[in-house]
C-alpha cells in the first residue's frame, strides 16, 4: 500500500485524486510541512511525499508521472508523440498555472513579511489571465480531457490549479476552462480525494 504525506489542501490533493482515479489503496498520513512526519522522508519539509516500500518520492509531478507509469494509466506510453505532448501540457502548466500562483502565494503569506511584495499579484494575474488564453488554443476539440478522450496527469495538475485559482481569487476568465474545471471537479474520485 502506498503511504502519501501531507494536508489536503496542498499539492498532496493531485497525489491522492491520482491514486483515486488509479484505484490504488494507500494511507494517507495529513502532516503539515515541515512537520516530524514530513522531515522524517523529505529533509526539505516539503509535502508531497509518497512512501514506497520505505522510499520516499517527493515531488507532485515526478509521484504523479511514477504511479502513471507504473499502472499504466493517466499516461500515454513513454517514447511516443501522444506521451511529448502530454509532458509539454503538463510542463506548461506548470510553468504558466502553478508557479504563478505559487508565487502569488509567496508575496502573500509565506516569505517573511518584510520580503512580501503584494503589489506582484497585479502583474501574475495578468500573466495568469495570458496563460489561459494560450492553454485553451492547446486543448483537444474532442473530448472531455486537455488531450481528447484520455485523461491524464496534465489534467490532474490543472484542475489542481484552477481550484487554486479560484481561491486565490485569481479570475478563470475563459469559459471553456471554468466548464472544464467544473466537469473534473464532479469526478467521483476527485470527490474522494479531496474528502479525505
Amino acid at each position: 500500500m502506498y503511504r502519501v504525506i501531507g494536508p489536503t489542501r496542498t499539492r498532496t490533493l493531485r497525489v491522492l485524486w491520482a491514486l483515486e482515479e488509479l484505484d490504488q489503496p494507500y494511507d494517507h498520513v495529513g502532516a503539515m510541512p515541515h512537520a516530524e512526519e514530513v522531515v522524517a522522508f523529505n529533509p526539505a519539509g516539503k509535502v508531497p511525499v509518497l512512501v514506497v516500500g520505505g522510499v520516499p518520492i517527493t515531488d507532485s509531478l515526478a509521484i504523479m508521472t511514477y504511479l502513471a507509469d507504473k499502472h499504466g494509466r493517466l499516461t500515454f506510453p513513454a517514447g511516443t508523440l501522444e506521451r511529448a505532448r502530454q509532458d509539454s501540457l503538463t510542463q506548461f502548466i506548470n510553468d504558466e498555472f502553478d508557479q504563478i500562483l505559487w508565487t502569488a502565494a509567496r508575496h502573500s503569506f509565506i516569505l517573511p513579511e518584510d520580503r512580501r511584495v503584494p503589489a506582484v499579484k497585479d502583474s501574475l494575474k495578468w500573466e495568469f489571465a495570458r496563460s489561459q488564453e494560450r492553454l485553451v488554443t492547446r486543448m483537444a476539440e474532442d473530448g472531455p480531457f486537455l488531450m481528447g478522450e484520455t485523461m491524464t496527469i496534465a489534467d490532474i495538475v490543472l484542475t489542481h490549479c484552477l481550484g487554486w485559482a479560484i481561491s486565490a481569487k485569481f479570475p478563470v476568465e475563459e469559459p471553456r476552462l471554468r466548464d472544464y474545471a467544473e466537469a473534473m471537479r464532479a469526478r467521483p474520485a476527485y470527490k474522494r480525494a479531496s474528502q479525505d
